[in-house]
């Protein structure tokens, strides 16, 4: 294939990267209320105080580029997560990551009564390594050490314990039900650009992590023996993975809530698409993720107009046919 080769792969980075800037532009512009281009280039040159102007430039921008990052983040959480913990259906959703974040912001928001941006960022980030060091301690318990198996059957258990305990304080308190659905619902409706700019930061170090552990990512998929005869450090290696992981997934719960099958998905859709060197992988993954999470919304406007649907509805929508195809071929998807 093209894509398989070095001239292919970064043309077709460069093609993706474009058609994010055309999906990040639609969503701008489609909606229930009808702008154009036109309108949409005129409320940033010429703004003039109209409903339309208002409507781009305080909901429907910083809607696209909540919506292009936190695709962008699952994604390569998903790939980094697959990578560590050797196990083809990894992703944030499955193994517990996002509920454990989400749990934690409910808790602050019901229990401590919590407000703060930065506080539900931090709590976020807390929840997601709290979970995930509850899955790989579990994992690693009985005879046969860490397996994929006993990883995504842990990973099930521990999203279904958080899930459970964040409905049990919902219907213990359904005063503040209606303020713990805007993060639980997983949309980016609504969503402030404030609450992407308390994040972004953690984000982007993150993603910068990712792409820098690249080549050490490889050499670890190659199998742990290999990479220390390699003079690797595998363990520095595990825990910087974790670190990019947890702070990918825990800052995308605290901007849009738990938005599942995203981090499953795109890795897939990538590796088939170009292979398994992650130095491509990863670019890769931050691109198509953003671009599948924007359609994903576009569509979510138009299901049931003029209501929307959340658009965690519509990437479950997609995604659990594909998890359930992944599941019966073992994990490969070539």
């Amino acid at each position: 294939m093209l894509l398989r080769q070095t001239g292919g792969k970064a043309f077709g980075l460069i093609v993706s990267i474009c058609i994010l800037l055309i999906c990040i532009g639609l969503s701008i512009v489609l909606g229930y209320t009808d702008t154009s281009v036109k309108t949409a280039i005129q409320a940033f040159q010429h703004f003039d105080g109209s409903n339309e102007h208002i409507i781009i430039q305080d909901v429907r921008l910083p809607r696209a580029l909540i919506g292009a990052a936190v695709g962008s983040s699952l994604a390569i959480a998903g790939a980094l997560m697959q990578a560590l913990m050797k196990n083809p259906l990894a992703s944030p959703d499955i193994i517990g990551i996002n509920a454990g974040a989400s749990f934690f912001i409910v808790v602050a928001l019901m229990v401590f009564s919590v407000n703060s941006l930065q506080a539900f960022t931090w709590l976020a980030f807390a929840g997601a390594a709290f979970a995930a060091f509850i899955v790989y301690f579990f994992s690693g318990i009985g005879s046969g050490g860490l397996t994929p198996m006993k990883l995504t059957l842990a990973g099930a258990a521990v999203a279904a314990l958080f899930s459970s305990l964040t409905q049990g304080l919902l219907v213990m308190d359904e005063s503040a039900l209606d303020q713990a659905l805007f993060w639980l619902a997983g949309s980016v409706q609504g969503r402030k650009s404030e609450i992407l700019l308390s994040v972004l930061p953690y984000l982007a170090v993150a993603t910068i992590m990712a792409f820098l552990m690249s080549q050490k990512i490889n050499i670890l998929t190659m199998g742990e023996d290999v990479a220390k005869g390699l003079g690797q450090r595998t363990g520095t290696v595990k825990l910087m993975i974790a670190v990019a992981f947890v702070l990918l997934a825990g800052g995308s719960v605290a901007v849009a809530g738990p938005i599942g099958f995203v981090g499953i998905i795109v890795p897939h859709i990538v590796r088939l698409l170009i292979g398994n060197d992650y130095r491509w992988i990863l670019p890769y993954c931050g691109v198509i993720g953003g671009i599948l999470l924007l359609l994903a919304d576009i569509g979510a406007r138009y299901v049931i107009m003029p209501e929307e649907v959340p658009v965690g509805v519509m990437t479950a929508f997609i995604g659990t046919p594909f998890f359930i195809y992944i599941a019966r071929k073992g994990g490969r998807t070539s």
